[in-house]
């Protein structure tokens, strides 16, 4: 395997079974994502692209194929091996941020640290260095409802980095964001991946965020493809 590749999958098919009517929204899908690479996934809604994001982070299983995580097959991690991965290896940041309320912006970057076992001093230090890198640095102690909505996506994509994942995975991260706001987060998301060295994968409707992206593909009729 290429070093360079740090997520894969091969022939993803998923078909959702319903009474009186199946729904096939994937058919052998390939996908390979480089280290620090942001790529960008567009199509419609409804296509699946949310579903092909979920089978990527092992939130969802496809019905045939294979995803995997520096060469590791995810679909075959079970327990403690597979919520290391998901609170570890791979970060989420959705479209509705789902930060805690009652928390502030600090204390809900630090929730992946103190899932994993570190003090709350190591958890507290690794937030504030992940908030300032996303320009909060003067919002620490804001709960969200004291936040813009751009702010608090920004918690979001800290608290997702500050379990030092390899791959970040964005489902629709500025869908809800005016176009002001959304751009800011997307010259966020790729500066991140060029001075952090992390790896994005973004499914969007809005291709206006192809510009951000190293490469652009696009789901239509059940497959990937280059955008044309």
């Amino acid at each position: 395997m290429n070093d360079d590749i740090v997520l894969q999958a091969e022939g993803i098919s998923k078909t959702f079974r319903s009474t009186g009517s199946d729904i096939e929204v994937l058919r052998d899908v390939d996908l390979a994502v480089r280290k620090a690479e942001v790529l960008c996934i567009v199509g419609a809604s409804g296509v699946g692209k949310s579903t092909l994001l979920h089978i990527l982070g092992s939130l969802d299983r496809p019905d045939s194929g294979e995803v995997r995580v520096r060469g590791r097959a995810i679909h075959d991690l079970k327990g403690k091996e597979l919520d290391r991965l998901r609170n570890k290896v791979i970060g989420f940041v959705f479209q509705f941020h789902f930060l805690l309320p009652e928390f502030t912006a600090l204390e809900n970057v630090m929730v992946p640290r103190l899932i994993e076992g570190e003090s709350g001093a190591g958890a507290a230090e690794t937030a504030r260095y992940w908030l300032e890198r996303v320009g909060l640095g003067d919002r620490m102690t804001h709960k969200p409802n004291e936040l813009s909505g751009g702010e608090q996506q920004r918690v979001a994509v800290a608290r997702a980095l500050a379990g030092l994942p390899e791959v970040v995975l964005a489902d629709e991260p500025t869908g809800n964001l005016d176009d002001a706001t959304g751009k800011e987060i997307h010259e966020l998301i790729r500066s991140l991946a060029r001075e952090e060295q992390r790896t994005f994968v973004v499914v969007t409707h809005k291709r206006e965020f192809a510009r951000y992206a190293d490469r652009v593909l696009q789901l239509a009729d059940k497959r990937l493809s280059q955008l044309s």
